[in-house]
């Protein structure tokens, strides 16, 4: 079997039933996660004209759009609320490859699960499935210096989950594959650095069109027969290695306790709201601040080297939200000044804060070509902060709190979910949220979550 054929066969077999405790509870933490950062992006202005145009386009739909009173069918909620889900630069990730495989398949499986009445355990095996074949096609390929990772291979995530929830074969997820593989969007990293928020449309559209591949290989519609490195091989990438795509594939299922571990389980989540590049030396001064109780009074200048990507992050008088996110002295000059990174740390309040701006422009960015967001053996991150008083402090960071090799608690993340989703719902419908996430493999028909994540 060649890669493809493994890939698919993987998925046909993944059962619930088959998965280890482990892996099913990290996938309902991905999920609650991922709700979190769904239902707080839709408060944002956009999102909800964007709830309003879905809902009248589709009237008769059967689908949540979630932190609203509204309903759309599958196509226009998926690409609704994974459009919310990356707003607010608060979505999990794979460090391993594959951008965010979360918002890629969990609002495409709740909306087609929820449109046809599907259980939790159908939910989460579709999710563990999907999650694991984006985030392989993302680790096998080496993108294109300016290739923004929402959107592309996403797309194959959404199809794969959604033919998962159809219960198809082997040989049909296969075809769909390379169909959502030939209608990978190609987006880049510019309108994110630029603060142009259709840059958040990117894992919406993947959405929309992954339900499409499965839709259209039902119509006959045929693809290439090797759809991946045709895309992720030539235009989108300087390189896609096959052998990547499905190294330890084998030793995923079963109860052993030295199996490999399914991708969704060594995944991070974000304890900063902004692009996962800002968090290397975000945990750095945070650390720095926390332990030496500083004061942004105190901070002559911020000397920050990390990722060669961030040569391109180190605007540091941002024109927008969005564009705070992707700035490394904005995210560190907040972080100092206000003491949290948290949505509001880049809000328009924010924004307006001269104490946040006059900081910024005091932090230097540097970057060192051994530094990779993938590794977890070496700096990320090492930061230097002089004082007024002429003290230097210097902290070092390898591996973020929040990833798999660093992890958090979970009534960390509980609260994380809740900060996000009361201004929603209040505190204590958010905690209910939780306690049913929790529960999700109990649930007989998701309808009795989605019900729930409205006002």
């Amino acid at each position: 079997m060649d890669y493809l054929d493994r890939l698919a066969a993987f998925v046909a077999a993944t059962r619930f039933d088959a998965l280890a405790a482990s892996t099913v509870a990290a996938a309902k933490l991905v999920l609650l996660d991922t709700l979190g950062a769904i239902v707080a992006g839709s408060a944002e202005p956009e999102n909800g004209e964007l709830a309003r145009l879905a809902s009248a386009r589709s009237p008769r739909g059967a689908a949540t759009l979630l932190g609203h009173r509204a309903k759309a069918d599958s196509f226009w909620a998926a690409l609704t609320n994974a459009t919310a889900g990356v707003a607010l630069e608060v979505d999990e990730g794979s460090r391993l490859g594959g951008g965010h495989p979360a918002i890629h398949v969990v609002p495409a499986a709740l909306a087609v699960a929820e449109e046809r009445g599907l259980d939790g355990r159908r939910l989460l095996e579709s999710l563990v499935a999907g999650y694991e074949v984006g985030s392989r096609i993302g680790g096998a390929t080496t993108a294109r210096a300016n290739v923004h990772s929402h959107g592309t291979w996403g797309t194959i995530s959404t199809a794969v989950t959604v033919a998962k929830l159809s219960g198809a074969s082997a040989e049909t997820i296969r075809a769909v594959i390379n169909l959502a593989a030939s209608m990978s969007p190609a987006n880049t990293w510019t309108p994110a650095l630029d603060g142009a928020t259709i840059r958040n449309l990117y894992p919406g559209r993947s959405a929309f069109q992954g339900i499409l591949a499965v839709d259209l290989q039902g119509c006959g519609f045929t693809g290439l027969d090797d759809a991946p490195s045709d895309v992720y091989g030539t235009i989108l990438a300087e390189g896609f290695d096959p052998a990547l795509a499905v190294a330890g594939l084998d030793t995923l299922a079963g109860p052993d306790p030295g199996r490999e571990l399914y991708r969704i389980e060594q995944n991070y989540f974000k304890l900063h709201a902004c692009c996962r590049f800002n968090h290397f030396a975000l945990d750095a001064v945070m650390a720095l601040r926390r332990v030496h109780r500083l004061e942004s009074d105190d901070v002559a200048k911020v000397e920050v080297v990390t990722i060669p990507f961030a040569v391109r992050m180190s605007e540091p008088a941002p024109a927008s939200s969005l564009a705070a996110r992707f700035s490394i002295p904005w995210a560190v000059a907040a972080a100092l000044v206000l003491g949290r990174t948290d949505p509001g740390a880049f809000d328009g309040v924010a924004l307006a804060d001269t104490r946040i701006r006059d900081l910024a422009r005091r932090v230097e960015i540097g970057t060192d070509a051994a530094m990779s967001p993938r590794r977890a053996d070496g700096p990320t991150a090492s930061v230097r902060i002089t004082l007024r008083d002429g003290r230097t402090l210097e902290e070092t960071t390898t591996v973020v709190r929040g990833d798999a090799a660093r992890p958090v608690p979970r009534d960390e993340l509980t609260a994380k979910f809740v900060a996000l989703a009361a201004p929603i719902f209040g505190e204590s419908h958010a905690r209910k949220v939780a306690d049913a996430v929790n529960e999700a493999d109990t649930l007989e028909d998701v309808r009795a979550l989605t019900e729930m994540l409205v006002p």
